[in-house]
């Protein structure tokens, strides 16, 4: 099925440029491995590429990276699919910013609530929420903050 969904073909300049990285050899394997599939796809020369299973077989791969090759090279183009996948926005690493820390520190140091004898991760996690001082934070990450300030919750 997926053997015509996406059509693989190259123009001379970009079979050019293919020949040239797996003839040179310095490239990383990765290269040499999508360059040597695209090459096997090229539709341009007019005769029916091998099948994605003969391909896999031949460059000892799966069948399932033949596919996501073709698949990356039909929406992206031959940059894209030469280089490695990073995701185009990375997503907030931090949950918490330094003032928001500084509240957790203030509680953390606090007097602990009615009938309670310390701070637990959690109650510190939910009084942040309750505050409004973050609209969701998780224990964990509580941990992780007091942590970096060596400090604890009891």
């Amino acid at each position: 099925m997926s053997q015509h969904r996406y059509l693989v073909t190259l123009s001379p300049d970009e079979r050019d440029r293919l020949t040239h990285l797996i003839r040179a050899g310095s490239s990383p394997a990765y290269r040499q491995v999508v360059a040597r599939v695209l090459l096997k796809l090229d539709r341009s020369e007019g005769e029916p590429p091998p099948s994605d299973e003969q391909i896999a077989e031949a460059l000892e791969i799966s069948r399932r990276t033949v596919i996501r090759i073709k698949e990356r090279f039909a929406k992206e183009g031959l940059d894209a699919t030469l280089g490695r996948k990073y995701p185009q926005t990375r997503p907030e690493r931090r949950r918490i910013t330094g003032q928001e820390e500084a509240h957790l520190i203030a509680l953390a140091c606090g007097p602990a609530p009615e009938g309670q004898q310390h701070w637990t991760l959690r109650l510190l996690a939910d009084k942040m929420v309750d505050l409004e001082y973050v609209d969701q934070v998780s224990h964990e990450t509580v941990r992780q903050a007091l942590k970096k300030m060596n400090s604890s919750p009891g």
